[in-house]
């Protein structure tokens, strides 16, 4: 969950420019009902852990609006009106394969405060504010990213193509004029995010009349469009491949500049494909969910008046309760609307983009209404559960590992090539998958077999006393697929092959195999981690079930093992597949 640190004094001022009080307390008491869990708080500022699907809680202008009408009840009008601005944004057709979805805005007369520090605050505000929409929304910038300018240093039309690498213009932060090609190899944003633009020949650029670079989507924008403490007229660039992440992010940081005093206006865009839109459009959307509904989810009736107090804290509106005259709505299969049954039309404000269907609002419905004050009934919705074939066979697994007296692990399903194959001497089982950005060169991959990682388990409890005996069952996966294995491992003295064999022969048995039906086959020399003529494969149906032996103190001695290991490693999903289940 995204975390962030809102002042006291910033959120003071902003309800101040609103007309109401701030109360710590309140907050810190009260926050958790509407999305957030409070981590702490000083008396410098409250860290908030926002829940994942609650992106309009992630500045303190919107966590403002969103806790004046939950705590204060406040009325919030979940439509705000957008005057045209004048100006215009023309989208080349070669973005369509660049960077497509386009949207823009202004927002004048933002009050940012009126000493140096509350300037200071604001703009600090505004840029954490970016860069947590750009994380959650924008999935690192790829779905969507945003570029907040000055407007006053800005020359009207603007316009949006695509250039080659060779064009150049002063970057953020910087003083003198760098190549697009020298900003994503040299910038630090731009190494950052090179690898948003890999495969392009051409660059996307937003210009204005003058021809001067306002932004390079998604990197970094230029250096003259730079906000400062003076600036109060703001113009808001959003560019993207997801529509609904592009209009999220637009939407959220006029609110947040909205919520200063600021009057929002639209642009008129006109997209790679010809299309003309004025873009933000902040009416609130309708929906419509039926009495059926909240009665089956909550098990409580509400009436008219509670389903509209408590919608209002949540910054919406109950428009009306009526009887449904259109028929069955098919496509909404939790939310079907028969004719003659009541129903809510409720509206809501488009920047709640995570209300995508009509449950959703029954659980805003809960919220408002309180967890606290529902009725404590068992839940009217009931359906039993049916374990997947799967979950019959790794409870069995398990529970037979566990009985030969192994000690359940979970590891990391993210390994790497040395610790996967050099170190054990395995080769691939199939095509590896690996990770476009690892952050360490420990996880580059996902893993293809268990025992690696339960010899590193090892070695990290190297210094407790002998024996350790573990095992995980486990996800690995396979070409781009997910698969099932399961390992154990033994440090102790006296165990070697005989205990290893035992062991599988026991695991077998208890997965259901007919031990006479089972070949038992030596490894070929270096075949595996095993010592040379104490490893084995286990047969069944013709094929390799699994491998088991003894560990070559060598392969030991890459982990940092130098005690007896016995040890296997087998297919989980290739014995559900060899052999029958005895319950069925």
């Amino acid at each position: 969950m995204p975390t962030i640190s809102l002042n006291h004094s910033t959120l003071r001022a902003v309800q101040a420019l609103n007309g109401a009080e701030y109360q710590p307390e309140d907050w810190v008491a009260r926050l958790s009902s509407i999305g957030c869990v409070v981590e702490g708080s000083d008396e410098e500022a409250i860290e908030i852990e926002v829940f994942p699907d609650r992106p309009d809680l992630l500045s303190h202008e919107t966590m403002a609006r969103a806790a004046r009408a939950f705590l204060n009840e406040e009325v919030q009008q979940p439509t705000i009106e957008t005057p045209d601005s004048g100006l215009t944004l023309d989208v080349d057709s070669s973005l369509e394969s660049v960077r497509p979805v386009i949207l823009a805005a202004v927002v004048r007369g933002v009050n940012t405060g009126t000493t140096a520090e509350e300037k200071d605050e604001f703009i600090q505000s505004l840029m954490d504010h970016q860069e947590k929409l750009h994380l959650s929304l924008g999935r690192r910038r790829r779905f969507s990213s945003i570029g907040v300018h000055d407007l006053s240093t800005l020359a009207p039309p603007f316009r949006v193509e695509t250039v080659p690498e060779s064009c150049s213009f002063i970057p953020l932060a910087m003083s003198q004029e760098m190549s697009i090609k020298e900003i994503l190899t040299q910038h630090p944003k731009g190494v950052e995010y090179a690898h948003l633009m890999d495969g392009l020949d051409t660059y996307p650029v937003i210009l204005d009349a003058n021809d001067a670079v306002l932004s390079f989507p998604p990197i970094i924008n230029g250096d003259h469009t730079t906000v400062t403490d003076s600036t109060t007229d703001f113009f808001i660039d959003v560019t993207g491949w997801d529509e609904r992440a592009v209009e999220a992010c637009l939407l959220l940081v006029c609110l947040s500049l909205a919520e200063r005093g600021g009057s929002i206006e639209q642009v008129q865009v006109t997209g790679h494909n010809g299309q003309i839109r004025m873009t933000p459009n902040l009416t609130a959307r309708e929906h419509r969910v039926s009495d059926r509904l909240i009665h089956r989810i909550l098990g409580m009736k509400l009436d008219s008046e509670e389903i509209s107090s408590a919608i209002k804290r949540m910054g919406g509106n109950h428009i009306a309760t009526r009887a449904v005259t259109d028929g069955v709505n098919k496509a909404e299969r939790w939310a079907d609307l028969e004719v003659g049954e009541r129903e809510h039309v409720i509206s809501m404000p488009r920047w709640r983009s995570d209300i995508m269907h009509p449950v959703d609002i029954v659980e805003d419905i809960a919220i408002g209404y309180g967890y606290e004050n529902m009725p404590n009934i068992l839940s009217a919705v009931h359906h039993d559960a049916i374990p997947l074939p799967s979950a019959h066979l790794h409870r069995r697994a398990r529970e037979s590992l566990r009985a030969l007296g192994l000690q359940e692990t979970q590891s990391l399903t993210l390994s790497n090539e040395r610790v996967q194959f050099q170190q054990t001497r395995w080769p691939p089982l199939a095509e590896s998958t690996t990770l476009a950005n690892p952050i360490t060169i420990d996880h580059t991959l996902m893993r293809q077999r268990i025992l690696p990682s339960l010899l590193q388990l090892l070695a990290s409890n190297r210094h407790h006393e002998l024996p350790q005996r573990v095992y995980e069952l486990g996800t690995v996966v396979h070409d781009s697929r997910n698969a099932t294995r399961a390992a154990w491992a033994c440090a102790e003295v006296g165990g070697g092959f005989s205990a290893a064999k035992g062991i599988a022969q026991a695991f077998l048995r208890d997965i259901g195999a007919d031990l006479a039906e089972v070949n038992w086959v030596a490894t070929e020399p270096n075949e595996g981690p095993w010592l040379n003529g104490r490893g084995a494969k286990a047969i069944v149906a013709g094929e390799e079930v699994g491998q088991f032996g003894e560990l070559d103190p060598s392969v030991g001695a890459e982990f940092g093992l130098r005690v007896p290991i016995q040890a296997g490693d087998f297919d989980i999903d290739a014995l559900g597949r060899t052999i029958p289940d005895p319950v069925l």
